[in-house]
């Protein structure tokens, strides 16, 4: 009887993957081990550092926690070696004052050592849509990102 419960959860896991494959086009999905889906992040703009996936919203939510933080994208640069890197560009509270070095620092203390931005870049105000989104593709790179 354990056998039968378990192709039908296997069964049911491949249907919901499938429906949610079609249904959520270009999100990214993970699966829990209920059977839950949780949209991760939109699958173009995944980050693959060396092998490893880097999700930038994960990123972002962590940078959005600093209090000096108003803006935050997280962007893949290129990399000659690793495919890609991962770079944030942030726009700060009226009045805050932190730098790219420590903003950097804080991540890597509460991410995985391959998911932290290896550039930080401060700018005024981050490129933004007619409905107030962060439009990523308009961020200008500093010739030397930090």
């Amino acid at each position: 009887m354990a056998g039968l419960a378990k192709m039908h959860n296997t069964r049911k896991a491949r249907a919901i993957t499938a429906e949610a494959r079609d249904m959520l086009g270009g999100n990214g999905i993970l699966l829990d081990y209920q059977v839950m889906r949780h949209i991760v992040d939109r699958k173009k703009d995944l980050i693959i550092r060396g092998g490893y996936n880097v999700y930038p919203r994960e990123i972002e939510e962590v940078l959005y926690e600093h209090p000096a933080v108003a803006e935050a994208a997280v962007i893949g640069l290129p990399h000659p070696a690793l495919g890609e890197e991962v770079g944030a560009a942030v726009a700060l509270k009226p009045g805050a004052a932190i730098t790219a070095g420590e903003l950097r620092d804080y991540v890597k203390g509460q991410v995985a050592a391959y998911k932290y931005p290896r550039h930080v870049w401060i700018m005024d105000a981050l490129p933004e849509g007619p409905t107030g989104k962060i439009q990523k593709r308009d961020i200008v790179i500093p010739a030397t990102p930090c």
